[in-house]
């Protein structure tokens, strides 16, 4: 397949500088693997070396390349070109993150709410009839988040980031209190609270970008399931459901 020109038009930030934020147009061609990634590789190579952007991967493990484009949310390393069906394509920092430079937002208010005592490993759902080693009682397995924070930028109430953990971090609290028996009640109490799950919106655009398959509004609205159940034992005067 021969090669198409493609506009990108790509959000530009100088923190100090006297320009205001602006969009900057490229036209570059593209190929039918080209993908965005390896478009602001070539704007940066060939035609603008201070275009600042974060990569590492390259293949959807790390999570690094989030940008929103053409509006949504989405990894550059295995978001193809040619696969938008446009002529222009827009290319944007996150949002509900502060931004650093052009398109690299500051992840640390993404990560202020997670706590370094919650595990990232669980027992393995893929192979229930395969046969352990010896000494080894089960499999485990990495949680599928790669912490992109797509669904931070994503989620409607990002603006009051401030005032709500986010879909991540609610994730995270559920996948936690699910591997100990949902006995983790200072877990349950923060997700309970006022900056919890109660200030979802219930848009579910967290999980329409997620490029794990994570489902954090499914997490949250698992949590809510909790509470809500958890209220009508203490009404019923904790008869049985």
């Amino acid at each position: 397949m021969s090669e198409k020109i493609v506009r990108f038009k790509v959000f530009r930030y100088k923190p100090g500088a006297i320009d205001p934020p602006r969009y900057d147009i490229f036209e570059i061609p593209v190929g039918f693997r080209t993908t965005i990634l390896d478009a602001l590789e070539t704007i940066r190579v060939e035609h603008d070396s201070s275009l600042m952007y974060r990569h590492s991967c390259h293949h959807a493990s790390c999570g690094t390349c989030a940008y929103k484009i053409n509006g949504r949310e989405a990894l550059g390393c295995v978001t193809n070109v040619l696969e938008l069906n446009t002529d222009e394509v827009v290319i944007e920092p996150m949002e509900g993150l502060p931004p650093i430079v052009d398109l690299v937002v500051d992840m640390a208010s993404f990560f202020r709410d997670f706590s370094p005592d919650w595990t990232y490993l669980r027992e393995s759902e893929w192979y229930p009839q395969a046969a352990t080693p010896e000494g080894v009682a089960h499999y485990m397995r990495f949680e599928n988040c790669i912490e992109c924070g797509a669904c931070v930028s994503a989620c409607p109430v990002a603006a009051l980031r401030n005032f709500y953990l986010g879909p991540a971090v609610l994730t995270a609290i559920n996948r936690e209190v699910s591997k100990n028996g949902g006995e983790k009640t200072t877990l349950l109490e923060l997700a309970g609270s006022e900056q919890g799950v109660w200030q979802c919106h219930s848009a579910y655009e967290c999980s329409a970008v997620c490029p794990a398959d994570v489902n954090p509004a499914g997490h949250i609205m698992e949590l809510r399931r909790r509470f809500i159940l958890q209220k009508m034992k203490n009404l019923l005067g904790g008869r049985r459901l």
